[in-house]
């Protein structure tokens, strides 16, 4: 049965990949995602905050402008103990590298040019396969428009590309208002692939101290829904290749992911909640339901429940809203 996949030009020996998390830290994890069956690693992610924290240390440096350097600092959240810094995360590219025969994604997170042409070329050097831009933001200046914002996008995407030879996936979180011109737009500017979608960790009040609590919760296979929807409906429209990350915790779930049109299917919270081992068990139900269903590969069901294939399209469109709120009644 053959299993393989294709992603960002890569070959993988199967479509499951371990998305950024803590466990791609640590070598030791890397080596225990290869083995337990994972077709590649994405690492954690180097922040923008991080490389221009640490060139605000270098001018501290150069210019012992002490009081000024302290008052630079408390613009920046506490980084210390995330991860690794800059040229720590380029060495530890070249550790995992070297552990390891799956690929492996470096990953940039921020929202600015910047350092990131710099660091993105320094992650091809340490030996990465490809590079996820990892863009988030939340704009708050209400002199921006949304599309000054996705052209800023575009352009940054066009600068990363333009300055790597390696494949470079984008991203993004759900909240376009066009998501199929912004898809587009993207792979104009170089993208290969698109990483769909990005969590939006929200804030909470805590009403006894009345201070923001930060909270993160696992995702749920219901997240699952929204990047078929988008997979589906993208598939066959544009050149790149598509990933689903978000709610993938089972061999049904990357099936279907297979199904909407996604070359690969991220995981993360089912593994921090499960343990590595658990994607071994995902890849022997796959096997066994491709088994009994008869399908010989994965590229034998890719796209087949996409937008394109289906022979009522509607279903993921208008008509799917109103059929929704039709098939429930009021029961007394």
């Amino acid at each position: 049965m053959d299993l393989t996949t294709q992603y960002l030009g890569l070959t993988l020996k199967n479509p499951v990949v371990a998305s950024a998390s803590p466990l791609s830290e640590d070598v030791g994890k890397i080596r225990k995602l290869e083995d337990a069956g994972a077709a590649a690693v994405v690492l954690h992610s180097l922040f923008e905050e991080q490389i221009t924290l640490e060139s605000v240390e270098l001018d501290q440096r150069l210019s012992q402008a002490t009081e000024a350097f302290a008052e630079a600092l408390s613009y920046f959240p506490d980084l210390t103990g995330y991860n690794l810094g800059p040229e720590g995360y380029l060495e530890h590219i070249a550790r995992a590298k070297a552990a390891v025969g799956i690929p492996i994604i470096a990953s940039l997170n921020g929202v600015s040019k910047g350092g990131w042409i710099c660091y993105a070329k320094g992650m091809e050097e340490a030996g990465a396969d490809a590079l996820e831009l990892n863009i988030f933001t939340i704009q708050t200046d209400r002199r921006l428009t949304g599309a000054e914002l996705e052209q800023a996008y575009c352009d940054l995407v066009r600068e990363v590309t333009a300055s790597v030879n390696i494949p470079v996936a984008v991203k993004l979180t759900p909240y376009f208002t066009a998501m199929a011109n912004i898809a587009r737009r993207l792979e104009q500017a170089g993208a290969r692939g698109l990483v769909l979608f990005n969590r939006l960790y929200q804030p909470d009040f805590d009403l006894e101290s009345l201070e923001v609590r930060h909270t993160l919760e696992f995702s749920t296979p219901y997240e699952l829904l929204l990047r078929l929807h988008w997979v589906a409906i993208l598939y066959g429209h544009v050149k790149l290749d598509l990933a689903i990350t978000g709610g993938v915790h089972s061999d049904q779930d990357v099936l279907k992911a297979m199904m909407a049109g996604a070359q690969v299917a991220m995981m993360t919270s089912a593994l921090l909640q499960r343990g590595i081992g658990h994607i071994t068990a995902v890849l022997a139900d796959l096997k066994a339901w491709m088994e009994e269903h008869e399908y010989e590969s994965i590229r034998q069901m890719q796209g087949s429940m996409s937008q394109r294939s289906m022979a009522n399209p509607n279903a993921f469109l208008r008509s799917n809203y109103m059929k929704v709120l039709s098939s429930y009644t009021l029961r007394a």
